[in-house]
């Protein structure tokens, strides 16, 4: 009972209940609960920036040094960032048919800014997008900083081993941040919560659960279409690739950390006659260049609040979301909060809503347990993938271990 109070998930659950009860039995004193989702916001904006270079250039100014050869490498990163464009499209196509943040009961609450951005770009002028987005957010700043400064100290041999290790050191410092922070999501979501209820009424639960629900589909067609086509072509089974890291799915779903089947997974990969050197690469790195599951988690989330808030989603602004989603996911970690935090991101570079908006989904961030599952999976899609191509793959011992 103890571990069960302790959990993350029972208390979001909790602070749910309570934040709806609130909201509908005493609104008055509700509406003043927002307080606390606010500043929880507030928290994560000030601290997304710092996350986002340090995460984004530690892992660029790695990445050299896991590579084999140069062709590998530069074919892991072409797959890796062709899978987190179809993830987002599946998000993204899956969260406009199925519409769930239509019905929520919120005002209308577009921006200026984001007015400028889709009157100025039209499909054909990609540098004009960047260029306006690069004008109008901090975070795009901090995004290509990281990027250059993490290829600068990538190719600096050693005279930046320092600067890396320094680095390397500061992302357990940044994880042990965010971890804080999401300590206190439950209290962020009981605010957000008894708010929402309080002022639009109970009515605003049914697009929560259609969000979720929508994730869910999205993720589900992605693996069903897209890795099960990515194994087919190197006459890999996705059913019996399930099977066969079962266990470490079922760990990622109980946990709710992909980091913690990450060993395990190695482990098996390399037990299945992957090359030793490349499992480690595709999955170690993948881990922030390849999170599918939470691809498709901002493309749903973006796309509802979107929604909620009466957007006009018409081809250039659609165009929009996904090319910043592409670049801004490229912060995304297998971290608790760092989907939460990418989102914040993403949001500031497109400034189409309010960022407090998304207060309301706090209160789910806990119950996404598909983006976990299928970062896991996509990893090790890719791990076998690439080693099938590369040829780094021990045939006799992949059917031994797949049956």
């Amino acid at each position: 009972m103890l571990r069960v109070v302790r959990s993350g998930l029972a208390q979001l659950v909790l602070a749910v209940l309570l934040g709806s009860l609130l909201g509908v039995w005493k609104p008055t004193l509700a509406i003043e609960m927002k307080v606390f989702s606010d500043l929880f916001i507030a928290v994560v904006r000030f601290i997304t920036p710092v996350v986002m270079f340090v995460l984004i250039a530690s892992s660029v100014a790695g990445l050299r040094g896991y590579s084999t050869t140069l062709r590998l490498s530069l074919s892991t990163l072409g797959y890796w960032q062709l899978m987190s464009l179809l993830s987002l499209v599946c998000g993204l196509s899956v969260a406009l048919l199925l519409q769930p943040g239509v019905d929520m009961p919120m005002a209308e609450q577009s921006r200026p800014h984001a007015t400028v951005i889709v009157n100025s770009i039209s499909v054909t002028q990609v540098p004009g997008l960047l260029a306006i987005a690069f004008e109008h957010s901090i975070i795009f700043k901090v995004l290509l900083a990281a990027l250059v400064a993490g290829l600068l100290l990538g190719f600096a041999g050693d005279k930046g081993a320092q600067l890396r290790q320094a680095l390397k050191d500061s992302v357990g410092l940044v994880f042990r941040t965010m971890q804080f922070v999401i300590r206190f999501a439950p209290l962020a979501a009981f605010g957000a919560i008894a708010f929402t209820i309080s002022l639009y009424g109970a009515g605003a639960t049914i697009p929560l659960a259609k969000f979720v629900a929508t994730a869910y589909a999205a993720s589900l067609l992605y693996i069903l279409s897209m890795l099960t086509l990515a194994l087919r072509v190197s006459g890999i089974s996705l059913w019996r690739l399930l099977g066969y890291i079962k266990e470490e799915l079922f760990l990622v779903a109980s946990t709710g950390s992909s980091v913690a089947a990450l060993p395990r997974l190695i482990d098996k990969l390399e037990a299945a006659g992957c090359n030793s050197k490349l499992a480690r690469l595709t999955l170690t790195t993948g881990y922030s260049f390849n999170l599918n599951g939470s691809n498709i988690y901002l493309m749903v989330a973006v796309i509802f609040l979107a929604q909620s808030a009466h957007i006009e989603l018409n081809g250039q602004l659609l165009l929009t979301v996904l090319l910043v989603s592409l670049l801004t996911s490229l912060s995304s970690t297998s971290v608790a909060g760092s989907a939460f935090i990418t989102l914040t991101a993403t949001l500031s570079v497109l400034q189409i809503v309010p960022l407090e908006s998304i207060g309301v989904l706090i209160g789910v961030e806990r119950m996404m347990k598909c983006r976990s599952l299928t970062n896991v999976l996509g990893n090790c899609v890719a791990c076998l993938t690439m080693a099938s191509w590369h040829k780094e793959i021990d045939r006799n011992k992949l059917e031994q271990a797949l049956g």
